[in-house]
């Protein structure tokens, strides 16, 4: 059941980012080129299991994203509100999908289920 909760959350998270940032017309080539940029920080599992959990899950919460949108918002930045939804798209997505944040046992280990 939590699992299941979790895939949802990531889905609502997904549709609502998604929407907000076409409805404030951002560009198409931009979000697909971006999409998935954070998976970049999985390149950290090139040095052990430790550092590529870490940096895995720094760039899978959703505090920079937020506060990338929030200091979007604030100072009436839209580049930011963009590159913010994005982020927050792509961990929607990732959630939905059942990739969650990862234990430092191995890549396949996830706060959701084992991949």
């Amino acid at each position: 059941m939590n699992r299941q909760l979790i895939q949802i959350e990531g889905f609502v998270i997904l549709a609502l980012g998604t929407y907000l940032y076409f409805s404030q017309g951002y560009s198409w080539v931009v979000f697909l080129l971006l999409l998935f940029a954070p998976d970049v920080f999985m390149l950290g599992y090139a040095f052990n299991k430790k550092i590529g959990a870490y940096l895995y899950n720094a760039a899978h919460t959703f505090i920079t994203p937020l506060l990338l949108v929030a200091a979007g918002l604030a100072f009436s930045t839209g580049f930011l509100i963009m590159i913010g939804l994005i982020w927050l798209v792509h961990i929607g997505m990732d959630r939905m999908f059942g990739y969650g944040l990862k234990y430092e046992t191995d890549f396949k280990d996830t706060h959701i289920q084992r991949l």
